[in-house]
């Protein structure tokens, strides 16, 4: 999988993080591995698959941009993609965070199976 293709990939995940929980939800259903850490802001460890879909279904982003995307292949069926990510939801403060999500290829293609957020 090529860069542009990984990267897509996290777009898409922002795209559904900003439209509707159910398109959220739906998005993650397809895309998360059944073994899946998630590390999030305020100390929150999500390491259940369920509890993680329910997790990225809340309220959406109204905006966001993701900043110097970087992609790491360590082995041909693994990939990180690591970036920064600057995002408001309405009626909040601005987020801006540095994201790196761990990536698993599967028969069924690339699993979501690592992510951080570590807020800056």
């Amino acid at each position: 999988m090529a860069y542009d293709e990984l990267f897509e990939l996290e777009e898409q995940g922002w795209r559904a993080l900003s439209s509707t929980p159910g398109e959220a939800a739906a998005f993650y259903g397809r895309v998360l591995d059944d073994e899946v850490v998630m590390l999030l802001p305020g100390g929150l460890v999500i390491d259940d698959r369920a509890a993680a879909i329910e997790a990225m279904s809340g309220q959406p982003w109204s905006s966001y941009r993701l900043e110097e995307v970087r992609v790491r292949r360590p082995t041909p069926d693994t990939a990180l993609v690591a970036y920064g990510v600057v995002a408001v939801r309405v009626g909040a403060a601005e987020y801006s965070a540095l994201v790196g999500s761990g990536y698993a290829r599967r028969e069924a293609g690339w699993r979501l199976t690592f992510h951080q957020q570590t807020p800056r």
